[in-house]
């Protein structure tokens, strides 16, 4: 199936192709005999619709050759290991594998161009994942591995009687050291490009809530020093009280405009929103409290969206009050924010405007929750924010 042998044997004999690879699936598996038959199949049959042959033209490869000839020391280094580990018919299974492997190191590089294009893409980025390029490394891991691999299973079809009770115990550890010699590189490669990712994905989320945290404090700020130009009183107090909040975020570790330790409930919260938005924007804030639960993460990222929202009500609807609507429930908590101002077609906001997208729906993102705009020109705005709320286990 691989290099079409199998097909090219049963054309070749008459017999069914699928005895033919019942016959070479046994012969692997018996020993390593079945794989170099197959390599040495694949040398020597040639491509259909083509007469030459990969042994043909491996003739004139030296470089693949050479290859071929460095294989002896290992055939040896292997025979040696399994006469002292008293597994000699290691060696049986062995040698078989090693050149079989280095049959495929002339296929490899003497196969029709469609040949090594499949097995450019599937076989070889599998060995390459770890190897960083360097084909001598690969080698040495390939026939490392073929080693460790038939030296583990003699020991533990044909181990030394004498050790009945180690045979499995070394065994397994040959097989294993065969398989991270191979796949150790590949494994630690996919680790790190989780890891990476993971790292890429934290970042991206810690500066959306940074670009959330400054367009909730900062750059609010800034439209109040703005529109307040004429009061330098006022223009002094908010500039003093950004200075504060940056400072606790610098050195506290606390972010701007967050819900802090004054607020150690949801009404605690709801109140503080309350007395911020009126004292910074001269706007009324009503507001309706059901039920109460103290603050959580996920219920300070809800309050801080929520705050978002009145802000945004006090400076573009127009109307001389907002509603800020919380309650309770089993098992979630949920905030509208409504005025009945202006409003505006939700259609024509920008995907990237800050206030909506970071300060309020990627914080519900962040925290499995839900944020819903509803608004129409003339007939006000209205946000509801939901998150589960967490239950304490019984």
């Amino acid at each position: 199936m691989l290099g079409g042998v199998c097909g090219g044997i049963s054309r070749a004999t008459g017999i069914d192709v699928t005895l033919v690879r019942i016959a070479f699936v046994l012969l692997v598996l018996g020993s390593g005999v079945g794989l170099f038959l197959y390599a040495l199949g694949w040398l020597l049959l040639p491509l259909e619709g083509e007469d030459s042959t990969i042994l043909g033209r491996s003739l004139g490869d030296r470089s693949g050759l050479r290859l071929i000839v460095a294989l002896v020391p290992a055939i040896l280094v292997l025979q040696i290991v399994a006469t002292g580990l008293h597994v000699g018919p290691a060696g049986a299974v062995g040698w078989p594998l090693l050149l079989a492997f280095g049959a495929f190191l002339l296929i490899r590089r003497n196969a029709s161009q469609h040949e090594r294009e499949w097995i450019n893409q599937e076989l070889v980025p599998v060995l390459h994942r770890g190897g960083r390029g360097r084909r001598s490394t690969i080698v040495a891991r390939v026939v490392l591995s073929v080693a460790l691999a038939a030296v583990g299973l003699a020991i533990l079809v044909l181990g030394h009687p004498s050790r009945p009770l180690l045979r499995p115990v070394i065994g397994s550890l040959f097989v294993m050291g065969a398989l991270v010699v191979v796949f150790g590189p590949w494994w630690l490669s996919l680790l790190r490009d989780l890891l990476d990712e993971r790292q890429a994905r934290a970042m991206a989320e810690e500066r959306a809530r940074i670009a959330a945290h400054v367009h909730d404090s900062v750059l609010q700020t800034l439209a109040l020093i703005q529109r307040s130009s004429d009061d330098p009183q006022q223009v002094v107090r908010l500039a003093r009280a950004q200075e504060r909040e940056l400072r606790s975020w610098l050195f506290e570790g606390r972010p701007p405009g967050a819900i802090g330790d004054e607020a150690a409930t949801l009404a605690d919260a709801v109140a503080l929103i309350q007395g911020q938005v009126e004292a910074n924007h001269g706007i009324s804030v009503q507001t309706v409290v059901v039920g109460d639960t103290e603050l959580d993460d996920r219920l300070r990222e809800l309050l801080e969206a929520a705050r978002e929202a009145t802000v945004n009500a006090a400076k573009w609807s127009g109307a001389t009050e907002v509603s800020l609507f919380a309650e309770v429930e089993d098992t979630a908590v949920t905030v509208y924010v409504r005025d009945r101002g202006r409003g505006f077609d939700p259609s024509t906001v920008a995907p990237d405007r800050q206030g909506i997208a970071q300060s309020i729906r990627a914080r519900m993102d962040r925290v499995g929750g839900q944020a819903v705009l509803r608004s129409a020109p003339g007939r006000g705005t209205e946000v509801e924010l939901t998150v589960p709320r967490r239950v304490a286990a019984a």
